[in-house]
């Protein structure tokens, strides 16, 4: 077996690594990747999507809008086509909606299926029949659907939608653009204008997204929050897609060059959404060397380059209101925090509790097996710097989470002793050549069958 394609529950090990260097762009973002098929789903005519994330998560995604009538092919340059069925033209499927390990393509089409009158039933792994899903049921029960599900809200779940879906008005209890994503999927065949209210600006691709599709939708600041306004029933229009780099899987190779003396590397083609660039800002603070170059935009996306250099890091305090743009990014963080000097607080991050593992937890032991002190708390974790020296040597559970695994593998490169995950397999749900494109930096990735 080999490092590069790992199998089912195979190990893989980080070596301590020789400086990383070269020009790499990562997989494509996989929030966007999720709505661009969903939207193309919902749209009449062909929508072309380029540099679509191919990880298991939005590959189940893709399966996921055919099952429910539309039209999704790959072509040979790469390039996807789906052509839709409309707003109100969903098919019942015939057979269960498997959504693998995804959260994100679970929840977003539970929203889509509960404006509709057709009858699902979504099934998972088994991480993702552990995750809550009543944040979505909730507000989507009020809109019209029922749901049959497992105690707790949990899949597999049994959702018949509404057969008039009912504009709401929304006060989200949680920052999550999930949650809002859901409800203004389920909008979409409601007549009359859905409201959601965020305490907290969670990143807005949706919205985004849903204009350039031709959708009515409005944003403003009231008085309890941010509030998104869109207008159901519309016929959305195709528009070409190109979906820029994924800044959360971009945060491993950034982390690694920031962490390995004498690394210089560039990532091309990111997206830079305010809402999703909480880490970049926060290395930044902490002293990491991360130049932002050609700024562009594309597909209505804020997108640039980054070139990224060896730091040597100091700890800080990350602001709570930060963590919504940078949720999934606080494990890789907290490995930096570990090679920085001085503690590194990172408060304000429950969510973290409820994803593919309790990822404080799971980020808390992981540090600890390798020699870094971390104080842990229901809604945070301070990690206590190592300036450097980080001993390694650990064996990492990851709890069937592919960002546990891969911030870990970073950890491995800097270290002074290799770093083991006991497996790497999920890692494919969202960065399926993560190992050749760290070895085509410089890095060492060693696979081992458990």
């Amino acid at each position: 077996m080999t490092a590069h394609s790992p199998s089912t529950h195979a190990g893989l090990t980080a070596e301590p690594s020789r400086p990383l260097g070269g020009t790499i762009r990562v997989p494509g973002d996989k929030s966007i990747s999720h709505r661009a098929l969903i939207f193309g789903a919902l749209a009449v005519g062909e929508t072309r999507i380029r540099g679509l994330l191919e990880g298991e998560d939005v590959l189940a995604t893709a399966e996921t809008m055919r099952r429910l009538g539309a039209r999704v092919m790959r072509h040979e340059d790469g390039t996807w086509s789906v052509f839709g069925v409309g707003v109100g033209g969903l098919q019942e499927p015939a057979v269960p909606l498997d959504f693998g390990n995804s959260g994100t393509g679970a929840r977003l089409v539970m929203g889509l299926v509960a404006g509709h009158p057709v009858t699902a039933t979504f099934i998972g792994d088994a991480s993702l029949s552990r995750r809550p899903m009543g944040r979505v049921i909730d507000p989507l029960t009020q809109m019209g659907a029922h749901f049959h599900a497992r105690e707790g809200g949990r899949m597999p779940l049994t959702l018949t939608g509404a057969r008039r879906a009912l504009p709401i008005v929304y006060r989200s209890p949680v920052a999550s653009a999930q949650v809002k994503s859901a409800i203004l999927l389920a909008g979409l065949n409601a007549p009359g204008v859905t409201t959601v209210i965020e305490p907290v600006p969670t990143r807005d691709h949706t919205e985004r997204m849903l204009r350039a599709f031709g959708a009515h939708i409005e944003t403003r600041q009231g008085k309890d929050g941010l509030e998104i306004s869109l207008t159901g029933e519309p016929e959305l229009t195709p528009c070409p897609i190109a979906v820029p780099g994924d800044p959360s899987s971009a945060a491993f190779p950034v982390v690694a060059a920031l962490l390995v003396p004498g690394s210089d590397i560039v990532v091309q083609g990111i997206t830079l959404n305010p809402h999703r660039a909480g880490l970049y800002t926060t290395l930044k603070e902490m002293g990491g060397d991360i130049e932002i170059m050609n700024q562009r935009e594309e597909g209505g996306e804020p997108v640039a380059d980054l070139r990224v250099r060896h730091s040597r890091l100091k700890g800080i305090d990350v602001p709570p209101a930060r963590a919504a743009s940078m949720i999934d990014e606080y494990p890789v963080l907290a490995v930096a925090a570990a090679f920085a000097d001085g503690e590194t607080r990172m408060m304000g991050i429950h969510e973290l509790r409820v994803k593919e593992s309790d990822r404080i937890a799971a980020t808390a032991s992981g540090l600890r097996a390798n020699g870094v002190k971390v104080h842990e708390s229901e809604d945070g974790m301070v990690v206590e710097g190592r300036s450097g020296a980080v001993a390694g040597g650990g064996h990492v559970a990851t709890h069937m989470d592919h960002r546990i695994a891969m911030s870990f593998l970073v950890m491995g490169f800097a270290a002074e002793k290799p770093v083991t995950v006991d497996d790497a397999s999920m890692i494919a749900t969202s960065f399926p050549d993560f190992t050749g494109l760290m070895r085509g930096l410089g890095a060492s990735l060693v696979g081992q069958t458990q």
